[in-house]
């Protein structure tokens, strides 16, 4: 994870990979950072997102040290 994604809370980016069964997807970062999110976490209350879409997101630490992104807008 670059320092700069998480100073900053979250960024822009794009769907990388979503996976519609287990509701699960990963953004690329515009830095190149990959973010995982659920899609409970999509903020227009859809529960699916095509990859290649570009997203606003927010971060937010998740268990074992690692981040998730939180409140996915689509751009």
């Amino acid at each position: 994870m670059h320092l700069s994604v998480l100073l900053s809370g979250g960024g822009r980016g794009v769907v990388a990979r979503f996976d519609e069964s287990a509701g699960l997807g990963v953004i690329a970062g515009l830095d190149g950072t990959e973010v995982p999110f659920h899609c409970t976490t999509i903020s227009d209350g859809t529960r699916v997102i095509e990859p290649g879409t570009a997203v606003y997101f927010s971060i937010f630490p998740a268990l074992g040290g690692r981040v998730e992104a939180l409140r996915v807008e689509k751009l």
